[in-house]
Parts: C-alpha cells; sequence; structure tokens
C-alpha cells in the first residue's frame, strides 16, 4: 500500500469498474492507514456511455477488449490494467472528449435512471444471479450495482422470489423501526425458510465475488 502511496497521490487513477478502488479503501481501513488522495476514473463507466452495445450490459473488461481487438492476459494485473488504458485511450479519440471531461461526465448518476436496478452481463460469470442490496455500503449504492451487473448478477431493489443474493451493508437501527435486521433482510430469512436457494452476504463477500469477473 505504502509503496503505491508516491505513484498514486495526486493522480487520476485509470480502472475498469471501483473493484481496485475498493480493495484499497478497504486495505486502508483495515490497517488504519491514512487513503490514498487520488481521482479515480472508471473506464467500465466511460465505455458505457461511448458505446450504445455497452451501455446496460456485456461491459466487463474481456467482453470490451475482445470486442476493440486488445489482447492481453485477463486476471493479471499489469495486463488488466494495460488493457484499460487502451480502452480509455480508444473511448477519447471515439468521442473527442478528454480525460478531465471523462472524470465530469462519469461522476453523474446512472445513464439509464436514478434507480439501481441494473441487467446483468450476458456473459458474466454469475449470470443468472438475481442480487438485491440493503444497509450502507463503503462504495455508492450505484457503483455496487455496476460492479453486480459486470459480472453477470441482474440488480433488483426489492426481494422477490427470483432474488438469489443479498448483500448486507451495515444497518442504521435508527431506520429499522425496532428490529435488528432490514426489512429486505427478514424477506430473505423467511424465503430461505420456506426452501428458496437464496445467499445473504456481507459486502467483503460480494467484493470477492466480484473479483472472479
Amino acid at each position: 500500500m505504502e509503496s503505491l502511496r508516491p505513484l498514486l497521490t495526486g493522480k487520476i487513477v485509470v480502472s475498469h469498474t471501483a473493484f481496485d478502488r475498493v480493495s484499497l479503501t478497504r486495505a486502508s481501513e483495515k490497517y488504519h492507514i491514512p487513503a490514498i488522495e487520488c481521482r479515480w476514473l472508471d473506464t467500465a463507466r466511460v465505455v458505457r456511455r461511448t458505446w450504445i452495445q455497452f451501455s446496460k450490459s456485456g461491459y466487463g473488461l474481456a467482453n470490451v477488449a475482445e470486442w476493440c481487438g486488445i489482447d492481453f492476459a485477463h486476471h493479471q494485473a499489469h495486463e488488466d490494467a494495460r488493457a484499460a488504458g487502451e480502452i480509455l485511450v480508444r473511448a477519447v479519440v471515439e468521442t473527442g472528449l478528454s480525460i478531465d471531461d471523462w472524470l465530469v461526465r462519469t461522476s453523474s448518476e446512472s445513464i439509464s435512471s436514478s434507480h439501481i436496478r441494473r441487467t446483468g452481463n450476458p456473459q458474466g460469470p454469475l449470470a443468472g444471479e438475481v442480487i438485491v442490496f440493503t444497509g450502507s455500503l463503503t462504495i455508492a449504492r450505484r457503483e455496487a450495482a455496476e460492479l453486480a451487473a459486470s459480472v453477470g448478477c441482474s440488480v433488483e431493489t426489492s426481494v422477490t422470489k427470483e432474488t438469489t443474493l443479498l448483500v448486507v451493508g451495515d444497518q442504521d437501527v435508527r431506520k429499522l423501526v425496532g428490529h435488528e435486521l432490514s426489512s429486505k433482510h427478514r424477506k430473505a430469512e423467511s424465503l430461505i425458510l420456506s426452501g428458496q436457494p437464496l445467499r445473504i452476504v456481507g459486502e467483503a463477500d460480494f467484493v470477492r465475488m466480484v473479483d472472479i469477473e
């Protein structure tokens, strides 16, 4: 972590989805060290705003790189970084927007709407999963939704008989009206008791799951 600080401090750091940013944030929290002060640019968000066919699904790094004709060894850090960089360069050429322009444009809300429903990437390793979030996450809910969708999860706002994953963040007890669990959490547990194949995981487990993309 400290070896990265002089390289990243005050810089624009590019990554595909929020996974790297979340991982560094959690490492800072775990080891009680100051977070690195830098600005993050998510190339998954750039891709969704550059090419219409990737606006809702299919914007995972491997899929976009293949479409762009970029050869790289997926899941090797330096190769993933190179591919994300090449994709960003192509988006800049395609749109004429500068890096600073993209920082502004990708800081806006989801391109589809203000809610966090997403259609999962059908080629993602978790395709077919239906995920719901509850509680306070360490990342913005829309970013968590985009991470989930990039690996194939469809994202919904409420727990139903279609839900297969519930991701639980911290809860504000003042909002639980005397309950220890949120209404989504209680509904999920009820469905599990009735036999529904539904898993309840914490945010840390969710981050590990999306790293398989």
